[in-house]
C-alpha cells in the first residue's frame, strides 16, 4: 500500500501504481513475478461482463449529441420548469434522465451539468455558488440509476447479477433526486428564486414525442435484461446500436466525423478504466495472498458486530474514502475486502453494492476534497469555500436518503424481488 501511495504521489496513474506495487510485493516475497501477468490475463480475458463497460460508454457518447440534449432538456423544462426554482428543478431532473447516457458523475457534471450551470447563472438568475453546488450534487444521481458503470464494476468483483443491481439502484436513485428537488422547493420559496414561463400543456405531447426515443433507451436496456433476450453484455451492445440509430437517423445529429470522434473518445475512456481494472486485479491477488479479506472477516465476527453496526462503519469508511479516492479504485480494491464480512454478517450483496456505490458518489461532493467540488470550482469559477457552503444543505438531505437506503433493505430490494431475486 505504501508503494501505491508513493507512486501515486510521483504522478503515476493509480492503475499502473497498483501493478508496480504488486510486482514489487511478488519480488520481495520471492514469488514468480510472472504471476502478475497471469492474474491480469486470466481475469480480463475470462470476464465477458467487462465488454459491457466500453459498450455503455459508447452508447453514452452517441446519445450526448447536441440535438438529443436539447430535446431532453426541453422535455424536463416542460415538466418541472413551472414550479418554484424551476430551472434548478430542471437541473435535477435532467440528471435523472441523462443517467442512461452517462453512468458517470464526472461526465454528467462536465457535459449536461455544465450547460445547466451556464443557464442558471445567466442574467444573475441564481447565485453562481448555488448553481455550481446543485450541478455537483445532482450529478451523483446518474451512477446510481441504470446503466451504471460503478454497479457493473461491483458486479465484476462480487459475482452479483448486474440485472438485479440495476433494478436495485432505481428507487435509491429516484429517492436521491426527490430529496434534492424537495430542498430546492424550500430554498426557492425562501430566497424567491425565479419560476420559468410555463410550457402550455397542449405542447407537452409534442415535446414528449420528440424526446421519447431517447427516453426509451433505459426501458429497452432493462427490457432486454429481464426478458431473457440478451445477456448484460449483449444488452449493452443493443443499447449502443440503438443510441447510434436514433442519434444518427432519427435526430440526425451524428455525422461520420461525429461517430469517429465518439469511437475515439469511448476508446480512451475504456482504456483508462481497463488499466484501473487490470491494476486492481493484480493488487487483489496480493491482498488474497496475504489472506486479508478472511482475516478481516474473522476479526469482525469476533467483535460480534450486528449488520446495522457494520453498515454504519462501512458508510463512514466509504464516505471518507470517496472524498479522497476515485470511485472505481474503491470498488475494485476496497469492496472485495469488505464484502466477505458483509455476507458473513447476513447483509445482502445486492443491497450492500447499492449502499456502497451511493456512499462513494456522495463522497465526490463531500468537503474538503470531493472530486466534483474541485471540478465545479473550475467550471463555474467560484471559490471552494462558497461552493462548500452551498453544498452543505444538499449533503444533509442526501444523508437522509443514504440512511433510508442503508437501513431499509426492503426498499432497495423491492424491484429486484419483483423480478425474481430471492435474496
Amino acid at each position: 500500500m505504501a508503494a501505491i501511495v508513493l507512486l501515486s504521489l510521483l504522478g503515476v496513474p493509480i492503475g499502473q501504481a497498483m501493478i508496480g506495487a504488486s510486482i514489487l510485493y511478488l519480488w520481495l516475497k520471492g514469488m514468480d513475478m510472472g504471476s502478475a501477468a497471469e492474474q491480469l490475463l486470466n481475469s480480463t480475458y475470462s470476464s465477458y461482463l467487462l465488454l459491457a463497460i466500453p459498450l455503455f460508454i459508447l452508447a453514452a457518447s452517441f446519445m450526448s449529441s447536441g440535438s438529443v440534449l436539447d430535446r431532453l432538456l426541453r422535455w424536463c423544462n416542460a415538466l418541472v420548469g413551472r414550479f418554484p426554482g424551476g430551472l434548478a428543478q430542471v437541473n435535477v431532473l435532467q440528471s435523472v434522465v441523462f443517467a442512461s447516457m452517462s453512468g458517470s458523475a464526472l461526465a454528467d457534471a462536465a457535459g449536461s451539468g455544465k450547460l445547466m450551470q451556464a443557464m442558471m447563472t445567466r442574467d444573475g438568475r441564481y447565485p453562481p455558488s448555488f448553481a455550481a453546488a446543485l450541478t455537483a450534487v445532482s450529478a451523483v444521481i446518474g451512477p446510481i440509476l441504470p446503466p451504471s458503470i460503478p454497479l457493473v464494476l461491483y458486479a465484476l468483483v462480487s459475482g452479483t447479477s448486474i440485472g438485479y443491481l440495476f433494478l436495485a439502484g432505481v428507487l435509491p436513485g429516484l429517492l436521491l433526486g426527490a430529496v434534492q428537488m424537495a430542498l430546492i422547493h424550500y430554498l426557492a420559496k425562501r430566497h424567491r428564486f425565479p419560476v420559468e414561463d410555463p410550457v402550455p400543456l397542449r405542447e407537452l405531447p409534442r415535446i414528449t414525442r420528440e424526446a421519447l426515443p431517447a427516453l426509451m433507451m433505459p426501458v429497452l436496456l432493462l427490457g432486454c435484461l429481464y426478458s431473457g433476450i440478451t445477456t448484460p453484455t449483449e444488452a449493452a451492445g443493443v443499447a449502443a446500436a440503438y443510441a447510434l440509430v436514433i442519434a444518427a437517423f432519427y435526430y440526425r445529429s451524428l455525422g461520420l466525423r461525429d461517430v469517429y470522434q465518439s469511437l475515439q473518445q469511448s476508446a480512451r475512456t475504456s482504456v483508462s478504466i481497463g488499466i484501473l481494472i487490470a491494476g486492481a486485479t493484480v493488487f487483489n491477488f496480493v491482498i488474497t495472498s496475504e489472506n486479508i479479506p478472511a482475516s478481516l472477516s474473522t476479526m469482525m465476527r469476533g467483535l460480534e458486530l450486528s449488520p446495522f453496526t457494520f453498515l454504519l462503519l462501512a458508510n463512514l469508511l466509504l464516505l471518507v474514502l470517496g472524498a479522497f479516492l476515485e470511485g472505481s479504485t474503491i470498488i475494485l480494491v476496497i469492496l472485495p475486502v469488505l464484502l466477505p464480512t458483509a455476507v458473513a454478517l447476513g447483509v445482502d450483496p445486492v443491497h450492500f453494492g447499492v449502499v456502497a456505490v451511493l456512499n462513494i458518489m456522495i463522497g465526490l461532493v463531500t468537503p474538503p476534497y470531493g472530486l466534483l467540488l474541485f471540478m465545479m470550482t473550475k467550471i463555474a469559477n467560484v471559490s471552494l469555500g462558497a461552493l462548500v457552503r452551498a453544498t452543505l444543505p444538499f449533503l444533509g438531505v442526501m444523508m437522509i436518503a443514504l440512511a433510508i437506503t442503508t437501513f431499509w433493505p426492503d426498499f432497495v430490494l423491492f424491484l429486484p424481488r419483483l423480478a425474481g431475486y430471492t435474496g
